[in-house]
C-alpha cells in the first residue's frame, strides 16, 4: 500500500515536472517568436529607409529644378567662376542659373594648354557636338586672338576645345554630385539633364562671358 502511494506521488511529481518543462518551452517559443517579429520589423524598416534614401539620392542628383519652357531661347551666358555658377539671360533678364564644376585649377584665367584652368573673357558658342564623350557639348570660341597673342608671347600654346558639357559618358549616374569638386580640364560642366536643357535653349552665336 505504501509502495503504491509512493509510486503515485512519483507519477504526480513527474507529471508536474513535465508540465513545468512544457510551460518553459512554450515560454521560450513565445519569446523567440516575439524576437523574430521584432527583427522582421527592423529589417522592413531598414529596407524602407534605404529605399527612401536611394530615391532621394536619385531625385537630388538628376532633378532639373525649374525647367525652362519649350521655345525658350537665350542670348547670353554669364559664368561666375568664384561662385561656380552659370546664368542664362534673355534681353538682359536672367532666366535661370545652374551650379557648375570648372577646371581642376580654377583660379585665374587660362594661359596655356594643359594648365587645367577655365578661361576668362568674352566668347561665344560657335559650334556643338552631339557625339561628345561628355554627353553633349557646346563649344566656346576660346582662344580669342588676344588669348593667342598672350600665349605666343610666352612661347606656349593657348590651348583649345573649351566646352560647356555634361558628365562623362557612362558616369551620368553621379548627377549633381559631380559638383563636389572641380574636375574638368578647363571646361564648364553641368549635369546631363542640365546640359540637355542648355543645349535646347542656346542658339549658336550666343555670347558667353566668363568672369573671375
Amino acid at each position: 500500500m505504501r509502495r503504491a502511494f509512493i509510486r503515485h506521488r512519483v507519477c504526480i511529481g513527474n507529471h508536474q515536472l513535465g508540465n513545468t518543462q512544457r510551460a518553459r518551452k512554450c515560454c521560450i517559443c513565445q519569446r523567440l517568436i516575439k524576437i523574430t517579429d521584432v527583427i522582421g520589423k527592423i529589417i522592413v524598416a531598414a529596407g524602407t529607409s534605404i529605399a527612401v534614401c536611394v530615391l532621394a539620392f536619385y531625385f537630388y542628383a538628376h532633378h532639373n529644378w525649374h525647367p525652362l519652357p519649350e521655345g525658350t531661347a537665350i542670348d547670353r551666358i554669364v559664368v561666375e567662376k568664384s561662385a561656380r555658377k552659370l546664368s542664362v539671360f534673355r534681353d538682359g533678364n536672367r532666366v535661370k542659373s545652374y551650379r557648375i564644376a570648372l577646371g581642376r585649377n580654377p583660379m585665374g584665367p587660362k594661359q596655356e594648354e594643359g594648365d587645367m584652368k577655365t578661361p576668362e573673357g568674352i566668347y561665344m558658342i560657335d559650334s556643338r557636338n552631339p557625339q561628345s564623350s561628355f554627353h553633349l557639348a557646346l563649344h566656346i570660341s576660346y582662344p580669342s586672338d588676344e588669348d593667342n597673342r598672350r600665349a605666343a608671347a610666352r612661347g606656349v600654346s593657348a590651348g583649345f576645345d573649351i566646352m560647356v558639357h555634361g558628365i562623362q559618358n557612362g558616369r551620368g549616374w553621379i548627377g549633381a554630385f559631380h559638383r563636389w569638386k572641380n574636375w574638368t580640364a578647363g571646361c564648364i560642366a553641368l549635369t546631363d539633364e542640365e546640359i540637355e536643357e542648355l543645349w535646347r535653349v542656346t542658339p549658336d552665336g550666343t555670347t558667353v562671358e566668363i568672369r573671375p
